[in-house]
């Protein structure tokens, strides 16, 4: 019987870059960072009050999958295409804030949708995220 999900993965281009983003922008905290004898860079986060959901930051490599799909995978991350989630929030419009004065780009500022509160951004990476506020009940 599967009892959780441990492990999600964001395809990146530049693991550094990406690194700085999710620890330094939104908080996220280290749970692995080994580099191994190859050169991969083992590295996964999560968000600080949610451990057991660990995300991997992946640089798709040759092997990993075809050709043409490595070439599809980044040419969806060099032009921002690629949609990761959902991440949830306690209050919107105050994350909202935090973030832009860190530098986030936002796609669309808070908004009052029938599910919540949401705001779009990019992670500068080549994804883009719907950050959310359910309702309160």
């Amino acid at each position: 019987m599967i009892t959780h999900m441990s492990h999600a993965t964001i395809n990146v281009l530049d693991i550094d870059k990406a690194y700085d983003f999710y620890v330094t922008k939104l908080g996220f905290k280290v749970a692995t960072d080994f580099t191994m004898d190859n050169g991969f860079r083992w590295l996964t986060l999560h968000a600080p009050q949610d451990p057991k959901l660990e995300i991997t930051l992946y640089i798709p490599m040759p092997g990993s999958m075809s050709e043409e799909g490595l070439a599809a995978r980044k040419y969806l991350l060099e032009n921002n295409l690629m949609g990761a989630g959902v991440l949830d929030c306690d209050d919107c419009q105050a994350t909202y804030e935090d973030m832009k004065a860190k530098g986030v780009e936002f796609l669309q500022p808070p908004i009052k949708q029938f599910y919540g509160t949401e705001a779009l951004f990019r992670d500068g990476c080549g994804n883009w995220f719907s950050k959310s506020e359910r309702p309160k009940a």
